[in-house]
């Protein structure tokens, strides 16, 4: 445990700090979900702040262990670190603030000041998240912090992860659509932009996520290339404590191609609920040529799979004699 606390200290301090506040706003927003009634468009005003909330600890969480893990331009990595954390903040306190308001933080066009401030604030503050993220997965293209099926998940996760943030940008309004509304309190809220594609906000949602269920919701791969990395850090996890038990999992090699094709199985998904959305349909009701592409995706992955994996079980037959006989040899038999 003393090991284990000593890593964390050595990471990213202002992501780390930044990793707390959110931490609180976690359980701020779980307790104002559980007692407070307000809401707009048919799901609480705490909703949205715990969501970021806990998407900014998982993500944070990964980029300050990662920059603790630089080789090179650790100065700069760190200046990048805390460019994120700091825009991380005000972006999410943003978001906070106008759910304890009872009004909304995205795409709100009212003409009050806090509001217009608040806005130009927050839009700048996508760009200085996307543009952090990015510098980080570039850095990290040129540098080597574990071995080859870590590198392979981190540089693939956080590409995936600066893709998805680029759908942000389309998210703080590019489509021009705007929408009459109310808050919590039932006064006028003009919404300008909307993450929909084909149906208006405060349609029918999933629950939790509110994705939309009868229409595209570019929320849907935002949300699956920002946590790519974690899928891809969790492989990774889980092949290394596999390869304690099966033989064949042991070469780097090995593990490194499997990390290669659960790369190219979470792209694949992440690219089809990117059309999806874009087509206006709905996650839960995929059509044809939903499920064509997508089986098309799994299909490429499952004989990339069997491949590898006949492969390394074909390597651990041809091994063991080998191994055996030198054991022999040793032993003088």
């Amino acid at each position: 445990m003393r090991t284990v606390l000593e890593e964390v200290r050595s990471w990213h301090r202002p992501l780390m700090l930044m990793v707390l506040a959110m931490s609180g706003l976690v359980l701020t927003a779980g307790v104002g979900l559980a007692v407070d009634g307000r809401e707009i468009l048919n799901e609480s005003v705490w909703l949205k702040p715990f969501k970021f909330g806990l998407s900014f600890v998982l993500y944070g969480a990964t980029l300050a262990w990662l920059l603790s893990k630089l080789r090179k331009a650790k100065r700069f990595g760190w200046w990048t670190g805390t460019v994120f954390a700091i825009t991380g903040i005000v972006d999410v306190g943003f978001i906070a603030v106008q759910a304890a308001r009872g009004t909304f933080s995205h795409f709100n066009d009212n003409s009050d000041t806090f509001n217009q401030v608040g806005q130009k604030v927050f839009m700048s503050g996508v760009m200085g998240l996307f543009g952090a993220s990015l510098v980080v997965a570039i850095m990290l293209l040129f540098q080597r912090i574990g071995d080859a099926p870590l590198n392979r998940a981190i540089r693939v996760g956080l590409g995936l992860a600066v893709a998805g943030m680029a759908l942000a940008f389309y998210l703080v309004g590019s489509q021009g659509q705007r929408q009459e509304v109310t808050d919590a309190y039932g006064h006028p809220v003009t919404l300008a932009g909307s993450h929909g594609i084909g149906v208006e906000a405060g349609g029918p949602g999933m629950p939790l996520t509110n994705w939309s269920t009868v229409g595209g919701d570019l929320r849907i791969p935002h949300f699956v290339g920002l946590h790519a990395i974690h899928f891809l850090l969790l492989t990774v996890l889980a092949l290394s404590i596999l390869a304690a038990r099966v033989e064949w999992l042991r070469p780097e090699r090995v593990r490194h191609r499997l990390v290669g094709v659960a790369a190219f199985g979470y792209t694949g998904v992440m690219i089809t609920v990117t059309v999806q959305a874009f087509r206006g349909q709905a996650l839960i009701h995929p059509d044809v040529q939903t499920l064509g592409l997508l089986g098309g995706f799994l299909a490429v992955s499952l004989a990339a799979l069997f491949g590898v994996v006949a492969a390394a079980r074909r390597q651990a037959d041809v091994r063991r004699p080998a191994e055996r006989a030198e054991g022999f040899e040793k032993l003088g038999v």
